[in-house]
């Protein structure tokens, strides 16, 4: 039985792939490639479509799901830059040493255009493609052929921005519907995480099913979901004029809400842990949590395959029904809240995670209303510029900048891997050395030995394909059939799953050579290929440890946007207007101010992740980042349960009684965290953390007056921003250096 749920499950998650919109964009680019390549092929015979294919191959990078407006803007700058680079490729071609004084100083300038960040990246690798794949082609026998060539390859890259456009104009309502049900798919995954915390202890005290902390994990999937949020922003929340467009908007608005939900669903778990008789209540939670994220997965699939959500019960009776025997010896001693008291609170937030799937599957049944005022009248504010702005270039030219000296890196390696390529016995075929460097080569340590690793195990598979398609001697048509299959493997998988797109790419590549050197042996290719890509993988490991910029000499910074972004986002979180009405410009500014306190810790946690793989000597202070995370995620936890009481429990509140302490605690919170951290004296962190003399006695949250659990909140975020502070200090602080004793 359980392993034909196994099996099951497996083909469910292999029909979300197959239906998503990754999926679905390497499929609209491979239609292109066909496309063009073959209208070329049967006007202008075969020559000109493999010029034109490369044409189309570089221009593609950057064509990603993504809004309709600003993708001209985003299509253009790989062609416009790549066509006089591919010409003068052409005619050094014949010329090793002046090909390589262009390709180092032209590597340079297409990897600052990483300065643009996620924008950049894209249309970086497109420039260097189009010099690399320059480099496959015959030497021209002159200047008509290759004045020819460079036609023919920008008559495909013009009509492949022209395509763009039009496919992405009539896949946008496509891509809407893909890019929320692949967030639904996400959310569920971190609900399942969430509700693994709900795991109960045994007499022991060891955790019955689930040994290991969770934290780490969950802190790596809020970051990737806060990556993954605002791609989707930046499509769903582009014009939402349409009803069908006002609920994925709504969707996702819920989304947001739901995150919070989640954040705070673990608050005083631990607590509950350390008391006796809990495992009953614990496991009746997790049921209910695990049971919501299968209705949130299930809504995905529904939205994928097009059809009308099931609906989903509610089960607020249930958590209600969640009771705690006491412990009448041990509550007599007790200090602090009771077991019982704290089981409720548990069962109460689940409940308004509960509330918040019963909505996400009314909006996408259509049974419910989207509220979208704020959304509506400012959607520009939570999507990404479109337009291009000079000002990252003129901040890359500082030493100390990343993207200037992974330019400087790039160029240095591919001026080695020139040098290889040229001096081995295979150098009519440089280019591939090129072209491992350049896919391999990333940013970070970390990244490039992932890239590393893929990219010479597909290029391992990708070659025996690659060779096994060859030898059967394939038509023109054939071929093209075939980069076609693997172009829209390669591109669609770019992004998340390297090591397929490293096969895809790898065949794509030894196809395109072949229709444009007629008569190359596959068998030889085999062994070029393989010892190219060890070379070239070799080169782009070995430069990082040129220049590096590692991550320790961001952290500082990191760490100060965080304390600043957490800091507005609690002074936000505990404002007074909310308590009388919800208006829409303090409800915008405070989901901007949200937005931000995830994005940055999500940054932090990236970061501190990517220093792992960081040679020892050169790691930031691990256990105070860990620390500082672990700390920040509780704040937004303490402060998203406080937001959800001054909102949808107003009724339940006694404003005389906590517009004070809402006041003193964001003007605390402020004090601790809300300047730059410094390097300065330690507070004691018993002292940090305890900021009342008693205990505040907690009511039933069902049925009575929540005023009482919001003090406890405010006091608790309170202690947490102090810890915090303390963080931040530990962090900075100077290594201490040993003196040796002398006797």
């Amino acid at each position: 039985m359980q392993a034909q749920r196994a099996a099951t499950e497996r083909g469910r998650a292999a029909l979300r792939v197959a239906l998503s919109h990754y999926v679905a964009n390497g499929l609209s680019v491979a239609f292109g490639l066909l496309l063009i390549s073959g209208g070329v092929h049967l006007a202008l015979g075969v020559a000109a479509a493999a010029a034109a294919g490369v044409g189309v191959i570089v221009t593609a990078p950057p064509d990603l799901p993504g809004p309709r407006r600003g993708k001209f803007w985003q299509m253009v700058p790989s062609p416009l830059v790549g066509l006089p680079l591919f010409f003068c490729v052409q005619l050094l071609h014949s010329a090793p040493l002046h090909l390589g004084l262009l390709l180092v100083p032209a590597t340079f300038l297409a990897f600052a255009a990483m300065a643009w960040g996620k924008r950049g990246i894209p249309i970086a690798i497109a420039i260097m493609f189009s010099m690399i794949f320059s480099m496959a082609t015959p030497a021209p026998t002159g200047m008509h052929e290759a004045v020819g060539r460079t036609l023919y390859f920008g008559l495909g890259a013009a009509l492949y921005v022209l395509y763009a456009l039009l496919a992405n104009l009539a896949l946008n309502s496509r891509y809407r519907v893909q890019a929320m049900a692949d967030l639904l798919s996400s959310l569920a995954a971190l609900m399942r995480t969430e509700a693994r915390q709900f795991t109960p202890l045994d007499d022991s005290g060891d955790v019955r099913e689930v040994p290991r902390p969770l934290l780490g994990q969950l802190l790596r999937e809020q970051a990737a979901l806060a990556d993954q949020l605002q791609a989707t922003r930046d499509i769903v929340l582009e014009s939402p004029r349409t009803p069908r467009r006002q609920r994925l908007a709504g969707m996702l608005v819920t989304v947001l809400e739901l995150r919070d939900m989640l954040v705070a669903s673990e608050l005083d778990l631990d607590a509950l842990k350390s008391h006796p008789g809990h495992a009953a209540a614990l496991c009746e939670m997790q049921r209910i949590l695990l049971e919501l994220a299968d209705a949130t997965i299930a809504l995905a699939d529904a939205l994928l395959l097009g059809r009308q959500p099931g609906t989903v019960p509610d089960r607020r009776p249930e958590l209600a029904a969640i009771r705690l025997e006491e412990d009448a010896a041990h509550t007599a001693f007790a200090v602090g809240p009771t077991p019982a008291v704290l089981a409720r609170g548990l069962a109460s937030r689940i409940g308004h995670i509960n509330d918040e799937v019963l909505r996400l599957v009314g909006l996408a049944r259509g049974e419910l209303e989207p509220d979208l005022a704020v959304v509506r009248a400012n959607w520009q504010m939570f999507v990404s510029p479109t337009e291009w702005s000079l000002r990252p270039f003129f901040r890359l030219w500082r030493w100390d900048a990343p993207p200037l000296r992974h330019a400087i890196r790039a160029a240095l390696a591919v001026a080695v891997g020139y040098a290889i390529a040229v001096m081995l016995p295979w150098g009519s075929h440089d280019y591939w050395i090129l072209l491992t460097i350049v896919v391999v080569l990333r940013g970070s340590l970390s990244q490039t030995l992932e890239r590393r690793n893929s990219r010479v195990g597909g290029t391992l598979l990708g070659c025996v394909v690659a060779v096994a398609l060859l030898a059967v001697h394939p038509s023109a048509l054939g071929t093209l059939v075939a980069m076609t299959a693997a172009q829209a493997i390669a591109h669609g998988f770019a992004v998340r799953k390297y090591l397929i797109t490293s096969v895809a790419a790898t065949v794509l590549g030894l196809l395109q050579a072949h229709q444009l050197n007629v008569g190359m042996s596959p068998t030889f290719a085999l062994f070029e290929r393989v010892a190219d890509t060890l070379i070239g993988a070799g080169l782009a490991w070995a430069f990082c440890y040129v220049l590096p910029s590692w991550e320790r000499s961001q952290i500082p910074s990191l760490v100060a946007r965080t304390l600043t972004a957490q800091a507005r986002h609690a002074r936000l979180a505990l404002g007074l207007g909310q308590l009388r009405s919800v208006q829409t410009s303090p409800e915008l500014e405070w989901r901007l101010a949200r937005r931000e306190a995830y994005d940055s810790l999500s940054a932090l946690v990236q970061a501190t992740q990517r220093s792992l793989s960081e040679p020892r000597a050169v790691r930031p202070p691990l256990e105070p980042l860990e620390h500082l995370q672990a700390h920040s995620y509780q704040l937004l936890a303490q402060l998203s349960a406080v937001k959800s009481m001054l909102v949808l429990r107003r009724d339940r509140l006694t404003p005389a009684d906590i517009e004070g302490p809402l006041q003193r605690a964001a003007a605390r919170i402020e004090a601790h965290i809300g300047s730059a951290p410094t390097s300065g004296p330690l507070m004691p962190e018993s002292a940090a953390a305890t900021t009342v003399a008693e205990p505040i006695p907690l009511p039933d949250p069902f049925d009575n007056d929540v005023s009482p659990w919001l003090l406890r909140r405010l006091d608790m975020a309170v202690g947490i921003s102090a810890q915090l502070r303390d963080d931040a200090a530990r962090i900075l602080q100077p290594p201490t250096i040993e003196t040796p004793q002398t006797a």
